[in-house]
């Protein structure tokens, strides 16, 4: 018996029975094979910035089917308010509504799209939006410049998602109370 317990073949005998107690473990242990995406809730933001930003807000109405709102975060610096409220698009790809009173607005624009090279544009609804391509980042954007805020609708979702995500933002009234 000491054989077994010293030497070469002790170390090769612990070593199968780890590797077969973590076998074991990983067979009867149950794996989530769902997706989980975190969902988050930007009603209280969205009326937050409705109430104290100096201009009036944009948000998707109603936001799409099958898209899940999984970020938010407004900021205010250098005198200017942001305003960032990400997605996963139905078909599970990332789309972001980003907006601002950020001068200069080509800046913010062009900091969002990660790229000031405008290559197109595109009519949504009656709405003219200019059409930006980053391909060695796989980014599109839609950027809309308004005389108190620039609208940019980015990320890696194909443009009929985007241009969905564009279509979808109504102006927010103003909640002075």
């Amino acid at each position: 018996m000491r054989r077994f317990t010293q030497g070469f073949y002790g170390y090769v005998v612990a070593m199968a029975i780890c590797l077969a107690a973590v076998g074991l473990f990983l067979l009867v242990t149950p794996q989530s094979r769902t997706e989980h995406i975190p969902r988050v809730d930007y009603s209280i933001a969205l009326a937050d910035l409705r109430r104290t930003a100096p201009f009036q807000m944009w948000a998707p109405e109603p936001v799409a089917a099958g898209w899940i709102p999984n970020s938010s975060r407004s900021t205010r610096e250098n005198g200017a308010t942001t305003w960032k409220l990400g997605f996963a698009t139905a078909k599970r790809f990332h789309a972001m509504l980003a907006q601002s009173d950020e001068k200069p607005a080509a800046e913010f624009a062009g900091r969002l799209s990660n790229t000031s090279t405008v290559t197109g544009t595109v009519q949504i609804d009656g709405v003219t939006w200019e059409q930006r391509v980053r391909e060695d980042k796989n980014q599109r954007a839609l950027v809309r410049f308004l005389p108190d805020v620039t609208i940019v609708v980015t990320g890696t979702a194909p443009w009929d998602e985007l241009s969905t995500l564009a279509g979808s933002l109504k102006q927010q009234p103003r909640n002075d109370s």
